[in-house]
């Protein structure tokens, strides 16, 4: 369980609902909004760890962006504000961070902190820790941001540089949590972490569920194959209002030039032909996220966007909202 002392400054923010898009593309950084102060989930970031355009890459996805950049392809990332205590957490540490981090100071309820009042991570793939670095003497030189880590994750940070330095200089808390173990954020918010298969170098791998007073979540945005977990993802998607899930890849036809089998995420096409039993609204559950920068979902005007939609599925674009 954790419970913070932070005191904050509130400001009253209207935001629009969930349904509501806002166009990508924009520079400035602009804060999500929903009609009314509650319980809600908001997306920081969409995009796989390397991010977009990608290093290297001269394929049409991406050779464009390096002149003219879309501010909008962040790395993948969620925020989440406590109605409740008025408190703000972030979902991964990313390479965006900076830009995240304040984006989510205006969620909700603006608070006077700078800083996330947790930041929960799912495993140690750059784009889902490496955003820490920010914390540290270099540039925020944070003070005692709490840090929710798996056992794995959490001796990783505490032993391995420059990682250890954030421990050592109190830069970032670090608090331990345990598989399918309830964090009570408040009496109307908790968090459960979920192990799932993937490649687990230094940490093991996690998703979560977020349990909200109304509705709730699953966040899963790195897994291998779902037929290697233990769980049947549909019937998670059943047990959950949002099931914001891995979509790396559209078909895997995007790379011509990796082995497919040493990075085995689910393809789109795989998984809504995994997700067909679904009823339509059971379907409009499920919202994919963490594109890799050559998957055409990217992009809202797509064909391959077009079909996802019409099978009744859902794609996340940055600053939606989902109130919980």
């Amino acid at each position: 369980m954790y419970k913070s002392s932070f005191a904050f400054l509130f400001l009253s923010f209207f935001f629009f609902a969930c349904e509501s898009k806002t166009p990508t593309g924009s520079s400035a950084i602009e804060a999500p909004k929903s009609t009314s102060k509650v319980t809600s989930i908001v997306v920081l970031g969409t995009i796989q760890d390397g991010g977009s355009p990608h290093i290297g890459c001269n394929k049409e996805c991406c050779k464009d962006l390096f002149e003219n950049p879309d501010k909008d392809r962040q790395v993948v990332s969620l925020g989440l504000f406590d109605a409740v205590t008025d408190k703000n957490y972030l979902f991964e540490a990313t390479p965006d961070i900076t830009r995240q981090v304040k984006t989510l100071k205006s969620f909700g309820s603006e608070s006077k902190s700078e800083m996330p009042d947790g930041i929960f991570l799912t495993h140690a793939h750059i784009g889902h820790y490496a955003g820490l670095m920010f914390l540290g003497k270099e540039a925020r030189d944070a003070k005692r941001v709490p840090v929710f880590a798996m056992p794995r994750m959490t001796e990783f940070l505490q032993n391995d540089g420059p990682w250890s330095q954030l421990v050592n200089n109190e830069n970032i808390s670090l608090v331990p949590i345990e598989n399918e173990k309830p964090v009570i954020l408040s009496e109307q918010l908790q968090v459960i972490p979920l192990q799932v298969p993937h490649r687990d170098e230094f940490s093991e791998t996690v998703g979560y569920k977020i349990i909200g007073p109304n509705k709730s979540a699953l966040f899963i945005p790195d897994i291998d194959k779902w037929e290697k977990w233990e769980k049947d993802i549909v019937d998670e998607i059943r047990k959950v209002d949002f099931a914001f899930v891995d979509a790396t890849f559209f078909s895997g036809k995007e790379l011509d030039n990796r082995d497919m089998s040493e990075i085995p995420h689910p393809f789109i096409m795989e998984s809504m032909a995994k997700f067909a039993g679904l009823t339509t609204e059971e379907k409009s559950k499920v919202v994919f996220i963490h594109f890799n920068h050559t998957n055409p979902v990217i992009d809202p005007n797509s064909e391959e966007t077009k079909l996802v939609l019409e099978k009744g599925f859902r794609i996340a674009r940055i600053r939606d909202v989902f109130e919980l």
